[in-house]
C-alpha cells in the first residue's frame, strides 16, 4: 500500500509552497520569484517550473490549502496541459497573507471539523478532481486533531470514497505525533496510511518513527530535505557557509549540496517520495541530480542537531 507511483517513475516529487506565494521563509526566495509577484507572473513561474519537473519525469505534486494559489495554479496547469498526476494537497492552514510578503501572520492554523469541512470543497474546486492523498497539515499532539473524534470519522469517510488520508508533521515531536496517528483507529480500523514528514541532515530525528510507518504500509514522504535552502549552496546562513562535511560531499560527487542532501533522503529505506520545493527551474535541476548520485551518509550524520535547536533556528526564518 506504500507505494503510489507507477514503476520507473522518480522517487522525486515536486512540492509547491515556494511556487503558490508570494512569501515563504526559503532562504532567498524573494529573488528567486524574480521582480514581478503578482498572481499571472507567479502563476507563469510555477507553470515553468512544474513543465520541467513533467519533461523530467516527476509525477507527484504536492500543495496544500495555505499555500497561495498552489492548488489552483496545479489544477489548471493539469487541465490545460491534459496530464494526469499524483496529487497531494492538506487541510487546517488558512492563507492569511493577502498576497503580501509583509503580512504581519501569512496562515492560521486550525484543526477543527469547521476547518476541514470548509477546506475540501475548496480543495475539490482549486484542483478540479480529488486529490489522490489529503493530509492534515503539520499534525501536533498539542492540537488533539488525532484524538477528536469527528475529525478522525470525516478522514474515514474520505478514505472510502479512495482519498489516502494521512498527516504531515512539523516540530521536535513529529516521531511521538506520528506514532499516535499510528494508533488512531475508526471502527476498529485506522483511516490514516500516508506521513509527509521533515527529514533531513540537519534533522533526521522522526526516521525510526517512518521507519515504524513505512513497515505498517503506510506511504511516506519527505518534506524539507534541504532545510528550506540551509542545505543548499547559499549554506546556513544564506551567506554560503555550506557546512564542510555537505561540502567535502558534493565535491566528491562534483554536485551541488541540494542534491546531496535530497540524494540522502532518497537513500532512505523507508522513503517513498522525495519532495524538492525547487522555486525555479535552475534549481529543480539541480535538486534531480540526487537522482543519480549516492552520497556516503556516513560522512554526513555529523550534521544532525538537536530537533530543539533545528525547530528554533527554522522558526526564525524570516518570511521573503
Amino acid at each position: 500500500m506504500s507505494v503510489l507511483l507507477p514503476a520507473g517513475t522518480p522517487k522525486l516529487g515536486l512540492g509547491l509552497a515556494a511556487l503558490g506565494r508570494p512569501g515563504y521563509i526559503n532562504l532567498g526566495h524573494g529573488a528567486d520569484l524574480g521582480a514581478r509577484k503578482d498572481v499571472e507572473a507567479m502563476r507563469g513561474h510555477a507553470w515553468a517550473v512544474l513543465d520541467a519537473a513533467w519533461e523530467a519525469g516527476v509525477r507527484y505534486f504536492d500543495a496544500a490549502r495555505s499555500y497561495g494559489l498552489a492548488e489552483e495554479f496545479l489544477g489548471d496547469w493539469l487541465r490545460a496541459r491534459g496530464r494526469e498526476a499524483v496529487i497531494g494537497s492538506k487541510w487546517g492552514y488558512t492563507y492569511t497573507a493577502g498576497w503580501r510578503t509583509d503580512a504581519a501572520q501569512h496562515e492560521v492554523k486550525s484543526h477543527e471539523l469547521s476547518t476541514l469541512e470548509r477546506q475540501w470543497p475548496e480543495t475539490l474546486a482549486a484542483l478540479g478532481r480529488k486529490p489522490d492523498i489529503y493530509l492534515i497539515h503539520s499534525a501536533t499532539l498539542a492540537t488533539g486533531v488525532l484524538r477528536d473524534e469527528r475529525v478522525m470519522v470525516r478522514l474515514a469517510e474520505l478514505a472510502g470514497q479512495g482519498v489516502r488520508v494521512g498527516l504531515s508533521t512539523s516540530g521536535p515531536g513529529q516521531s511521538g505525533t506520528l506514532r499516535e496517528a499510528l494508533a488512531v483507529r475508526v471502527d476498529g480500523v485506522n483511516p490514516l496510511s500516508v506521513v509527509q514528514a521533515t527529514w533531513n541532515l540537519l534533522e533526521p530525528s522522526a526516521g525510526e518513527a517512518l521507519a515504524e510507518a513505512h513497515a505498517a504500509g503506510w506511504t511516506v514522504v519527505v518534506k524539507e530535505g534541504v532545510a528550506n535552502g540551509r542545505l543548499t549552496a547559499r549554506g546556513l546562513t544564506g551567506k554560503g557557509d555550506v557546512p564542510a562535511p555537505l561540502r567535502h560531499e558534493a565535491e566528491r560527487l562534483d554536485a551541488r549540496p541540494d542534491a546531496v542532501a535530497l540524494a540522502a533522503a532518497l537513500q532512505q529505506p523507508w522513503a517513498d517520495i522525495v519532495l524538492s520545493g525547487a522555486a525555479t527551474r535552475e534549481q529543480l535541476t539541480s535538486n534531480l541530480n540526487a537522482l543519480n548520485i549516492k552520497p556516503n551518509t556516513a560522512a554526513l550524520t555529523a550534521l544532525a542537531r538537536p530537533p530543539e535547536t533545528y525547530w528554533q533556528e527554522r522558526s526564525a526564518l524570516p518570511w521573503n
